[in-house]
């Protein structure tokens, strides 16, 4: 439960702090997070495929 209420305080700052930044800059930083998750995918599924 303390896990969910921490998730949920730092997303409330992040969505605050999103808000003040212009769109474009917002959009490049969810673009470079996108592309970390999904390098992330990619690795955890070759390493599971050599276990």
């Amino acid at each position: 439960m303390f896990v969910l209420v921490a998730a949920l305080l730092l997303l409330g700052i992040l969505l605050g702090a999103v808000a003040h930044v212009p769109l474009p800059l917002s959009l490049a930083a969810a673009a470079v997070i996108g592309c970390w998750l999904l390098i992330f995918v990619v690795r955890e599924r070759a390493s599971r495929r050599l276990r």
